[in-house]
């Protein structure tokens, strides 16, 4: 993740089977028997699970949302906005109770000792950018669900990732609950408003004076805005192209011109972008089809860089009044 990303880190959806589960505090899982084994593909081979894992540990950044709603609680996570994986996001402070997990590591920097020392018998890394060494390392130590194939690392859909993690608790059942339930949210907001089918949306942060960054049409981010009917710009996917962030200098704002324009970032550069003579004289500004959502106060911004199962009805409720208030 590039410097918009980093930028962010300073700031700082459930369904059941036929049985349904409980979080326990030791991070036990209560998949039916007979779901396993089960065998999950990913960016490095696949990986065979034999039996109920007990011991989870989540390493992609908003990996621990969806095991959460699977009813696991993990042992050990990542940090992701220098915050603690638990206890501050709305969507998900009441699901860890009083049994938090290690920090095992930061982003995709993992500390192999910490994690060996909570002896996992499984590993997940979605939302990630786990290397191949990290990934051969890891599988000394338990079994490891990485990134899924077939997609640039923090590019794979929310839907795909949530399967994978389903598939690895033998919990394909729930899962399928769980991802049906926020698909009919969406449709819902499609639905009420047709009139944003085919409309043309570009999602960026301003990250310090004069610059800007503008996220992948396959990051979080933009895919949440295009599963309510939003789609991008031509200039917008070739400016993007495979990257996950493209970086750029105020000059730059005709990439960012949309119907709608979504702006993430912190009070003082909301203030900073729109003071902005470049800014200023933007169409989008000018006719006032931009939005600016916060990463906190409330945290719609860090909701929609999750995007998972649980932090999208939040951002749902947050986003929608916001674009139904442009004309």
């Amino acid at each position: 993740m590039a410097v918009a990303a980093a930028a962010a880190l300073v700031l700082s959806a459930c369904g059941g089977g036929a049985e349904k589960t409980e979080s326990k505090p030791s991070g036990e899982a209560t998949a039916k028997s007979g779901a396993f084994p089960v065998t999950v593909d990913h960016k490095y081979g696949s990986t065979t699970i034999e039996a109920e894992p007990k011991k989870v540990i989540t390493l992609g950044l908003s990996d621990q949302d969806a095991v959460l709603a699977l009813g696991v609680k993990p042992v050990g996570a990542v940090a992701w906005f220098k915050e603690e994986p638990f206890g501050k996001w709305p969507w998900v402070k009441d699901q860890w109770g009083s049994t938090p997990p290690q920090l095992v590591g930061e982003r995709d920097e993992y500390n192999m000792e910490k994690i060996a020392a909570l002896k996992p018998d499984l590993i997940i890394a979605q939302y990630s950018g786990m290397k191949k060494e990290q990934y051969d390392t890891l599988s000394k130590i338990a079994k490891v669900v990485a990134q899924p194939k077939g997609a640039e690392d923090y590019q794979a859909s929310w839907q795909v990732m949530t399967k994978q993690i389903g598939k690895a608790l033998g919990k394909d059942a729930e899962t399928d609950k769980l991802i049906s339930g926020i698909d009919a949210r969406f449709k819902a907001v499609r639905d009420k408003h047709p009139e944003w089918k085919g409309k043309t949306v570009a999602a960026g942060e301003p990250y310090e004076p004069g610059k800007f960054s503008a996220f992948s049409p396959k990051d979080p981010k933009v895919a949440f805005l295009t599963e309510m009917g939003f789609t991008t710009t031509d200039l917008y996917r070739t400016t993007l192209g495979n990257d996950v962030i493209a970086d750029l200098s105020f000059e730059r704002f005709d990439v960012m011109e949309a119907d709608r324009t979504v702006w993430l970032g912190t009070a003082e550069t909301e203030a900073q972008l729109k003071a902005d003579p470049l800014y200023t004289k933007t169409k989008v500004n000018q006719e006032k089809r931009d939005i600016f959502l916060p990463y906190e106060g409330p945290d719609v911004g860090a909701a929609l860089s999750f995007n998972t199962v649980l932090s999208i009805p939040y951002a749902i409720d947050q986003v929608v009044a916001k674009l139904e208030a442009i004309k």
